[in-house]
Formats: C-alpha cells, sequence, structure tokens
C-alpha cells in the first residue's frame, strides 16, 4: 500500500498505518470475491490501488471540510464500494449509505464492512430512483457521490433528489466533459442544482487525470423528479 499512502499524502490525507491495512484487506476481499460475482475488471483489480482507492479518494478534495468530518452522504451505484468505503476508511467520522441495486454486490458489501470493522454505514439494495422517492432519504444528505455511470443529466436526477439544500453533489468523470455538462446543464438545473465547479484532477501521478464535476443544491428537488427507474437513463432531461 505504499503507492496509495504517497498519492493519500499528496492529495493531504495521512493515513494510518491501521488504515492502510484496511486497504490491505478491502483489496484481498475483492480478489476473493471477484471471480464469482465480477465486482471489477481484471486490469482495475492488479491497479487496485490507483483506480480504485486514490481515485476515490479524489472526490474529497471537492467536499467542504467540515462535511469530511462527520458528514453524510449516499453513494449512487456503489458498486464493490467505490468511492464510498475507501472514503470512509480515511474519514472514519463520515456516515455513508451505500446504494447499490444487485444484491450479490450489497451481499460483498456487507461482509466486506464487517470484516473491516467499519461502522455508521448503511446498505441499500434498490434503484436510487426509488430511494431518493423514499421520505427518510429524499434531500436528507449533505452529499452525495457517484462514478461515471451514465450521462451528466443522468446523473444529476440520480443524485441531487438525495442532498439536502446546500449540499453537494460530486460526479466522477474522465478528463474531457465539456459537451456532456452542456447537454446536462438544464437536467441540473430542473432537479434544483448548478455547476459550482469542474475541478480537473490527477491519480497516481502526471498523465492520469480525471474530472470532478460539483453539483450545489440550491432549491428542493421538484416532487416529480426523478423518474420511475430506467426513465432517467432511456430519456434523460
Amino acid at each position: 500500500m505504499e503507492r496509495l499512502r504517497r498519492g493519500a499524502e499528496a492529495m493531504g490525507i495521512e493515513l494510518s498505518l491501521a488504515q492502510l491495512d484496511q486497504f490491505q484487506m478491502y483489496l484481498e476481499k475483492l480478489v476473493e470475491w471477484n471471480s464469482s460475482i465480477n465486482l471489477t475488471s481484471a486490469g482495475a483489480l492488479e491497479d487496485a490501488e490507483m483506480r480504485h482507492f486514490l481515485d476515490s479518494l479524489t472526490v474529497s478534495l471537492a467536499i467542504p471540510s467540515g462535511m469530511l468530518e462527520s458528514g453524510r452522504f449516499v453513494d449512487v451505484g456503489s458498486g464493490a464500494g467505490f468511492p464510498g468505503i475507501p472514503l470512509k476508511i480515511a474519514f472514519p467520522g463520515l456516515r455513508p449509505s451505500l446504494v447499490e441495486a444487485t444484491a450479490k454486490k450489497t451481499a460483498f458489501l456487507t461482509l466486506l464492512l464487517s470484516d473491516l470493522g467499519l461502522c455508521d454505514v448503511e446498505i441499500w439494495t434498490e434503484r436510487s430512483e426509488t430511494l431518493a422517492q423514499n421520505p427518510i432519504l429524499r434531500e436528507s444528505f449533505d452529499f452525495a457521490l457517484v462514478r461515471a455511470v451514465g450521462g451528466v443529466a443522468t446523473l444529476a436526477e440520480l443524485t441531487l433528489p438525495f442532498c439536502r439544500t446546500g449540499g453537494v453533489v460530486v460526479i466522477q468523470k474522465g478528463p474531457e466533459i465539456g459537451d456532456e455538462l452542456d447537454a446536462g446543464r438544464r437536467a441540473i438545473e430542473a432537479v434544483g442544482g448548478f455547476v459550482k465547479e469542474v475541478r480537473q484532477v490527477e491519480v497516481g501521478g502526471p498523465g492520469r487525470k480525471a474530472t470532478l464535476l460539483v453539483l450545489e443544491k440550491t432549491s428542493p428537488t421538484p416532487p416529480q423528479y426523478p423518474r420511475r427507474p430506467g426513465v432517467p437513463q432511456r430519456r434523460p432531461l
């Protein structure tokens, strides 16, 4: 985990030996489970320190420091736990909710959390469109996170309804998002947000660039959003 330690340090994150041991166990569990439920590609697994762990930690660069100390956040489409679990390991005071529709993956997450000794983490096996209409979860989070699993318009509709007014969404994207962002601005505004920042980051060294699209929630999301499961993907706003 030396590359992870150095990369995190470059972002201003000091990882203790205990935290590095947690990341090491995380990697071992990924290897153990990946052949049976396909959590990640073989290439990404071989370079998990950079492509999963450090990549996840970059989102901390776009989150207000007060929220990082004890904020409540939702990780939409968590999959194998990225970026939510690496962020929880690095910032233990956070209170994540991991949203993943595939039951086999949430089974992995449940066992992983137990093995890592992480507490104050909720796991939801359901579509985000459904959960964002749940009054317990709707507009209740300080921030929301999502990796590049769709276009900006779709991801805005799936995440902003979870955030309280004044909260933020961090969308992880590739290095170039100009056209996609232009196409998604209407959707962002329709669900109560605006573009706060577009931040270029390096993951593990020069040449490995990514983009953090940061949205701020400025007004309540109209009740019709998000639309029913599958619609945001098929018919982006």
